[in-house]
C-alpha cells in the first residue's frame, strides 16, 4: 500500500518507517508541522529528518511551515486544557497530509506521532482517522509507543539531533517548567 507517512522527526521515524516497510508499505515521509518554533527548531529537525530519510532511500515531502496559520487554529484550545490544544494541533497538520496524500494518489495516511509516551495516543488515533476518512483514504494507526526505547538507541547511535520538547511554543515553555522543577528537587535532594 502506498503510505504518506506524517513524520515529526527523524528520532520518531525510524522504528514507524521499519515497522511499516515490513508490513509491505511503500512508504514516503510527510514533514508538515506548522507547530514547531522557532524556525532554527523547525530547520534542525527537517534538515535531520531529510538527511537519514535520504541516505536510507526513503522520499519526504514537506508541507508550509505557516506558524501563524498554527496560531490561528490552535489560538482557541490556548487557554484550555492541554489535549484541546493538542487535537487542535493534531487535527491542522493531519488534515495536510490527508489532503496531500489524497492529490498524491496515496492510499493510506499514518503518524510517527505515536510513538513518543508523551503524545496524546488515542486523540492521535481520532484525529488522523477522521482527516483519512475525510479524504477517502485508508488510516493506518499503531500505537508504536512500545518501540520508543528501540528508536532512542538508534538515534543516538546515529548521531541525529534530538528534541526535549513537542515543538510548539507552550510545550517548549512546559519542558522547561520541568526541567527547572527536577533541577530544584535534586537540589534539595542533595542539599537534605
Amino acid at each position: 500500500m502506498k503510505l504518506l507517512l506524517h513524520a515529526c522527526c527523524g528520532p520518531c521515524s525510524l522504528e514507524p518507517v521499519r515497522l511499516l516497510a515490513e508490513a509491505g508499505h511503500e512508504v514516503t515521509l510527510a514533514f508538515m508541522n506548522a507547530n514547531i518554533q522557532p524556525a532554527d527548531e523547525y530547520a534542525r529537525r527537517r534538515d535531520t529528518l531529510a538527511a537519514w530519510a535520504g541516505a536510507a532511500g526513503i522520499p519526504v515531502v514537506e508541507g508550509a511551515s505557516d506558524p501563524t496559520l498554527w496560531e490561528a487554529a490552535v489560538a482557541p484550545a490556548l487557554a484550555g486544557p492541554r489535549q484541546e490544544r493538542c487535537r487542535a494541533c493534531y487535527r491542522l497538520r493531519f488534515e495536510e497530509v490527508a489532503r496531500v496524500g489524497a492529490e498524491g494518489g496515496f492510499e493510506a495516511v499514518s503518524t510517527t506521532l505515536s510513538i513518543s509516551p508523551y503524545q496524546l495516543t488515542g486523540v492521535i488515533a481520532e484525529e488522523l482517522g477522521r482527516a483519512a476518512a475525510a479524504q477517502g483514504l485508508a488510516c493506518v494507526f499503531e500505537d508504536f509507543r512500545p518501540f520508543y526505547p528501540e528508536a532512542t538507541r538508534r538515534s543516538r547511535a546515529l548521531g541525529m539531533y534530538r528534541q526535549n520538547f513537542c515543538g510548539c511554543r507552550p510545550s517548549a515553555d512546559e519542558a522547561a517548567a520541568e526541567r527547572a522543577e527536577r533541577r530544584r528537587a535534586r537540589k534539595e535532594g542533595a542539599g537534605a
